[in-house]
């Protein structure tokens, strides 16, 4: 557990830009929390890829991919389909604009 809290103590800290003020913090959206049980921030050496970087587009595809079934997978398919189309949405773009 407390490793859980130091990864979204870290994931905040990474929404914050040099010299931003800590009131211009934005969080994530519903549902991106859990996103970084697996996908970790740049940096950080896990077998599953980051989401940080990567376009809203390109999430959007994959997450679809993934609930759709033409993507195989061992537990995203199962999880994307516990997303409507507007979260996918939101979390996609937020998650591209984490640097």
């Amino acid at each position: 557990m407390a490793g859980r809290a130091l990864f979204v103590g870290l994931m905040l800290l990474a929404s914050v830009t040099p010299g931003a003020h800590a009131a211009t913090l934005e969080l994530p959206p519903a549902g991106a929390s859990s996103c970084g049980g697996c996908h970790a921030p740049p940096g950080v050496d896990t077998a599953v890829p980051t989401l940080h970087g990567k376009t809203a587009a390109e999430i959007v595809a994959q997450m679809q991919s993934f609930r759709s079934g033409a993507q195989p997978s061992t537990v995203m398919d199962r999880i994307a389909k516990g997303f409507t189309d507007p979260e996918i949405e939101a979390i996609a773009a937020w998650y591209a604009r984490q640097k």
